[in-house]
Order: C-alpha cells, then structure tokens, then sequence
C-alpha cells in the first residue's frame, strides 16, 4: 500500500460508523421510541453531549468541584481544552438544562463575557469540537429530511440552482437542518411527542413545536398539490412517501447545526441572520408571482445553527445585530421575507469582550426610558476571568510556549512534577542556525505564579498569609504550616473578591518569555553553555521590568504589579532551595524501615508494651534507638535533652503530642480493624514524612563536617564540598530534569543565599 493511499485508508475508517443509510419517515419515528434521544430538541442535545463526556474532580479556588471533561475538548486531544473557569462552565451547563426542561430562561441569550485571553475562543472551538465528534457516535446521532419532487409528474425539480440532477443526485437536503418530526401536522406531532414522553424515563421531555422550513415546506406544498390533483386519499403518506421523503442522519459542523458569526463578517442583518435572496434563482423557481424560498442562500448564523447552536462571537462588533435576535428565544421563529417566517429551534450563546458592556450601558442613565433595556433583560451573563490557579496558569503558560495540547487531569503529585518541569526550544540565532534554549525548572511555574499573584484581591488576606499563600490555597485547597494541613475552610475569605478580574494576561507573559528565548543571558562557565539558560528570576526580572512599556497596564497597575514580585521569587527560591537539598541528601534519606521502627518504639514506650524481636522474643523499647533517632535523624533535640537516654520532658511532650497523637488518630479512623502500629502510612504522620521527604541546612552541617557553601561556584579538588557538589548536580539532572547548565546555576544561586547565614 502507498503512503497515499495508507492516508485515505485512515480517513475511511475516521468516518466508518459516522453515517447510515437513508431511512424512511416511520422507520426513523420507530427508532425514536426506542432511542428518544436522536430526536431532542437543540439545548437538550448540547446537554446531552456535554454530559456524555463524564466528569472529574478539580480544585479551583481551593474548593473541591465536579468539572464536565467536555470542555476539556477530549475529541481533539485537549486542544482547544477550556482550562479553569469550572464555576461558570458548570452554571451554563444548569441554565442549559432549565432551557431544556422549559422551566425558565427559554427567553434568554447566553452571554460569555470576559478580558482577552480567558478562554472565550477555546469555549467556542471546544463547542464545535465536542458536538462535531459526538454527533458521529450512536448515542448522538442527528438527524434531517431530504427531498425528491423529480419522481413525481411534473419534474421542475427541487434544488438551490440550475437544472436538478437524475437519480440519486435529484435528492435534496434540507438547507437548515429540519427536524425529521416537524414533517407531521401540528396535532399529530403533538400527540407522538406526547406518547413518546410518557414512555421516555428521561427527566427531560423532548420537544419538538418548529413547522416545516420554507425550503422543504415548498417540496411539500408541491406534493401535495400533484398528488391531491390526482386524487390520491392518503395525502400525507403519498407525500412523505420514502420516493420523496427520506430522513438522514449528518455530522454537525459549522454550517450544518452550528452557526458562527465571526467579527469579520458583513452584510445587512437579516443577510448576517438567515441569508438572501438569489436573483438569478428567483427568475428561474418562479412560484406563480411569489418569491419561492428555493431562490434563498440560507447562509446566514441562524439557518446554519438551526437544529443545535448559534454563536455570535466578538458581539460587540454585531450590537446592531443583538436587537434583531431579541424575539427569537422565545418566538422561536425569523422572517426570510414579509410573507415567508422560518421557525427556529437553536441554542443562542454570544461571546464578547468587555467593550460589549460598555455599549449596552451607552444609555443606562435614561433610566426607563434606556434603548437597550428589552435587550439587557434578555442576555444571561456568565463572565470568564484570569485563571487563579497556579497549576492551571502553569498548563496554559507551557500551551503558548510549545505543542503541548494534553490536560493535567492526574494526581496532586504528578501536577507538582509537572509545574517544576523544565522547557527545551528550539530557536534560531542570528546566523540561521536552530539553537536550544532551556526555560530551567521553576522557570514557567515562576511566571505563572506572578501572574496568578497579580490577579489576587489583597484587601481580603487572612491575617498571616500574603498573596503567595492565597495563591498555593486557591491552588491545592490546603497550606503546609510545619506539621499542620490547614485546609481552605480554616480562613475566612471574602465572597465579593475580585479575584481573576484583572491581571498579567497570558498573552503578555508569552511575550517577554518570547522575547527571552531570543536573547542570550549574560552568563560564563568554562564548561557549559549557561548563557542558553533561562533562570526562573530571568523570567520574574523581564516580566516586572516591562510592565512599564506594556500599553495594556494602567500606572496604578504598574506599580501595584511592581510590588508583588517579590514574594514569588522568594517562594520560587524556597523551591529551588529544597530541589538542591534533596539532592544533596538523596543518598543520606532514612530509610522507611528505620523510620518504622522508632514509630514502633515510641509506640511500646507510651503504652507500656513490650516488641517482639526478630527470635520472637519480648523485649522492652530501646530509650538509646528513640534518642538516637531524635538527635541524628529528626534533629529535633541535642544530647542535653536526654538524662543518659532518658527523655527530658519536652521530649516526651513531643513524642506524645507528635506521634503518638496522630498513631491514635489513625487508630480511631481504623476502629474495628486489628491495629498496629506497624500498619499506619507513615508519611500520614507530618513529623514523621517531614524526615522521609525534606532536610534542611541542619542536616547537612550535621552530616558534612568540612562542607563550605561558600566554596561552591569553583571548589578545591578533593575537598569535601567538590564531592558534594559532583554528586547533588547529577541527583539534580536525574532527580528532576536539570540539566547540567540548569543545576550549576540553581545550586550556585541557592549557595549564594546559604553562605550568608553559614557557620
């Protein structure tokens, strides 16, 4: 097989499964009492689709909430993925099933509103994407009605333009998607949907109230004229005859059940709404003196919506527009002509930056007698806002930066990893020649740190916390202090914050990282290439230094976003700080049997057991092992605390209070269960994982006698600190994707901070 024809090959099975054969009028009513679904109404079907996608947990705001992974734009591999705004997705999806339902808001237009760079254009692509791909599964099959006048007598045929085709080619679709069921008269529908809901267990009733579109009304009128004329009784079924009528299903797309009106496009509205009229059409379907509805281009965002969605985006640049599609939630019906009206059955949603507000309320001091009230009332805001989200920032940083398109839907440990991460581009040089640059780890979670710092309100901070521990709260529900998780119910914050409202917009931060990667930092190292290293405090430095020749900030801004930076490179340096430290003690980790074992012994020792040795003797708890435990691991105490190996009294205090207490919480959590305390996760107990996963300083004294900071950068031979330094840059490079340029400076960075304090 050519590579040629691998390509068409792969194609063919893209869309096997997607179509089915034409289908009579009866065989698709049969098939709707069995599946009510294929025939819901357009906001029941976008539910439905959004709800086929399941859900996942998501902390946003540091509040555990259910997210719809439709909007996560599974089909197209998370591309076009709407990160974060889950709140207001997660209202649009309720208003979607009180429209649905008929219970409220029928009336009213959805409007997303929001700043540059929130996610807007995503939701709409993410739209497009989720309905396109659900409509080729089973579950989400749509359908329309297709038409043949050229089996009848009179064979003027039935099409858009020119002479109709034979045979199969004389079918002819209808142009605005016409539900399959609007084919029957108004009493019988009424009756089939009536059976068909009683039977259906779905909460929602399907509801199917739009006539026959002109298009296909002219097809019927026609048949029916030509059928009555020669006498035939069963009039409708000669009408909707399989020769003549035929109902198949089609792939949504824009054009075909979802319309988009971009901000580019022109025209007069109701060109811009349903279409025009074709002259040359209307010399050649003349319809005894009237216009006949053939003659019209049905290009317009309704008639391309209809059946499912409509989207008007960048709407303030179609505000004319607005007032015309006052009517057509609740009439559910547009006007091709004076004498011809098409109904409607589509789910209205406009997009608009914050200049649409502005317009709306161009008049709002007339009070009662303001132009735009009707239209106000009428528009149902959902208002998108800067991510608040350190992690989610972090995704969206690294999408504008790379080809990055897959969602960080996994645990809170893999998300860490990942927001460390370092980038590696390709860039070229002056002289042509492609060149890599690395964004060093930390680099892109600093940058998306500050900007999630800029976009926080400060008049609502618990007193304790600054911007930074807002952020990690908002970002993983809980904060670290010391032993203590404190979880985000553990402070009050205030609900009218303007959170995400205004702030560094992605866009920005992608630029002065763009402009970084072109420009090679001003660094020297004999051995390795530094200056292709981009530091995390590059990064803070180019985006706080260019605040002020960014148009987009206000003065106040500027200064006030100025001032944020520097809790974030202090916490970034915490970060960098503990990478080197874990590095440094990577091979000087206590081991978790070690570790077991003092939790055993402290065990025995406050509750007067006795522990069985390894010969299954009884024996009592080591004081010597606790102490050395506590001295050397833990540093926690000197030897003076102990008298001999007895345990002084804030000793004990610890154990009890520290241990202890969180072996009996544990205990409590298992009542029931034969407990030990060989059977309790010790990283659960925060002094304990404290010594399994972290250091500091302390230990290194400890442990390194001869070891000198100050001595880093260029480090005598054979001394101690060379060893150190060899072995911490390549845990560094193994441990968490350093490379070795990346390492030297982070190690060098974090040296030069720790020499001040050394003794």
């Amino acid at each position: 097989m050519s590579r040629g024809d691998e390509f068409v090959s792969e194609a063919d099975r893209a869309l096997e499964g997607a179509y089915e054969e034409p289908k009579s009028l009866a065989e698709y009513v049969d098939e709707v009492f069995e599946t009510p679904r294929i025939a819901s109404h357009a906001s029941k079907y976008l539910l439905e689709a959004i709800e086929a996608a399941g859900t996942r947990t998501v902390v946003e705001e540091g509040e555990e909430t259910e997210r719809y992974r439709f909007f996560d734009d599974p089909h197209n591999d998370g591309e076009h993925a709407v990160l974060g705004n889950t709140e207001v997705l997660n209202a649009f999806v309720d208003d979607l099933r009180s429209i649905a339902a008929g219970r409220a808001k029928d009336e009213k237009i959805i409007w997303f509103d929001g700043p540059t760079a929130t996610g807007k254009s995503e939701l709409k692509r993410c739209l497009i994407n989720g309905l396109r791909e659900y409509s080729k599964t089973p579950e989400g099959r749509r359908y329309t009605v297709e038409w043949n006048v050229a089996t009848a007598a009179d064979t003027r045929g039935l099409s858009y333009g020119g002479d109709a085709p034979a045979d199969e080619d004389q079918w002819y679709e209808s142009p605005v998607q016409a539900h399959p069921l609007s084919a029957f008269p108004d009493e019988v529908r009424e009756d089939l949907l009536a059976r068909l809901n009683e039977a259906n267990d779905d909460h929602l009733d399907v509801r199917v109230e739009e006539r026959l579109d002109p298009f296909s009304r002219e097809a019927y009128d026609y048949l029916e004229e030509e059928y009555r004329r020669r006498g035939v009784e069963d009039l409708f079924s000669a009408v909707t005859d399989p020769a003549h009528l035929r109902v198949k299903n089609y792939v949504v797309d824009v054009g075909q059940g979802i319309g988009v009106l971009h901000s580019e496009d022109e025209g007069q509205p109701k060109e811009r709404l349903v279409g025009a009229w074709m002259r040359g059409m209307l010399q050649e379907l003349d319809s005894r003196g009237r216009k006949n509805p053939q003659a019209f281009s049905y290009d317009g965002v309704l008639s391309q919506g209809n059946g499912l969605l409509t989207v008007v985006e960048d709407a303030a640049q179609h505000a004319d527009l607005l007032q015309k599609l006052l009517n057509v939630p609740d009439e559910r019906t547009v006007k091709l002509d004076k004498g011809i009206g098409m109904d409607i059955d589509t789910q209205l949603v406009i997009i608009s930056n914050p200049d649409l507000e502005a317009k709306l309320n161009q008049h709002a001091e007339k009070n009662g007698m303001d132009p735009l009230k009707a239209l106000k009332r009428r528009l149902d805001k959902h208002e998108f806002t800067y991510l608040t989200n350190r992690s989610l920032e972090t995704e969206l940083v690294r999408r504008e930066l790379t080809n990055e398109t897959a969602v960080w839907d996994a645990d809170e440990e893999a998300v860490e990893e990942k927001i460390a991460e370092p980038i590696t581009v390709a860039i070229k040089d002056s002289e042509g020649r492609l060149r890599e640059r690395e964004l060093a780890p930390h680099a892109v979670e600093a940058a998306a740190l500050y900007s999630v710092v800029t976009r926080l309100d400060d008049a609502d901070l618990p007193a304790g916390l600054d911007l930074v521990d807002k952020a990690l709260l908002f970002d993983r529900g809980y904060l670290r202090d010391g032993d203590e998780r404190l979880e985000k119910e553990d402070f009050e914050f205030d609900d009218g914050a303007d959170d995400g409202e205004h702030g560094i917009p992605v866009t920005y931060t992608r630029d002065r990282i763009a402009d970084l990667l072109h420009v090679a930092q001003d660094r020297h190292h004999a051995d390795l290439p530094v200056e292709d290293v981009i530091m995390p405090r590059d990064v803070l430095n180019a985006m706080a230094e260019g605040l002020t020749e960014a148009p987009v900030f206000s003065p106040g801004e500027r200064t006030e976003f100025e001032n944020r930076v520097v809790p974030v490179k202090n916490h970034v340096f915490g970060r960098q700080e503990a990478d080197v430290l874990d590095a440094m003690m990577r091979d000087r980790r206590v081991d978790e049997d070690t570790v077991a074992d003092y939790v055993e012994h402290v065990y025995a020792w406050a509750t007067d057991e006795q522990l069985e040795n390894e010969r299954g003797e009884r024996v009592d708890p080591d004081p010597l092992k606790m102490k050395v435990f506590e001295t050397e691991h833990l540093g926690r105490f000197s030897p003076e605390s102990y008298d001999g190996n007895e345990p002084s009294p804030a000793v004990r205090q610890f154990r009890t209070e520290k241990v202890i207490t969180a072996l009996n919480r544990h205990a409590w959590e298992h009542r029931g269960d034969d407990f030990s305390a060989s059977d309790v996760d010790l990283t659960g107990i925060p002094v304990i994982r404290s010594v399994l996963e972290s250091h500091d300083w302390d230990d290194v004294a400890r442990l390194f006698e001869d070891f000198d900071p100050r001595q880093w950068d260029d480090p005598p031979s054979g001394t101690e600190t060379a060893e150190i330094k060899a072995e911490t840059i390549d845990n560094m490079v193994e441990m968490f994707d350093y490379s070795e340029a990346s390492a030297e400076l982070t190690s060098r960075h974090v040296m030069g901070q720790v020499s001040y304090k050394w003794d």
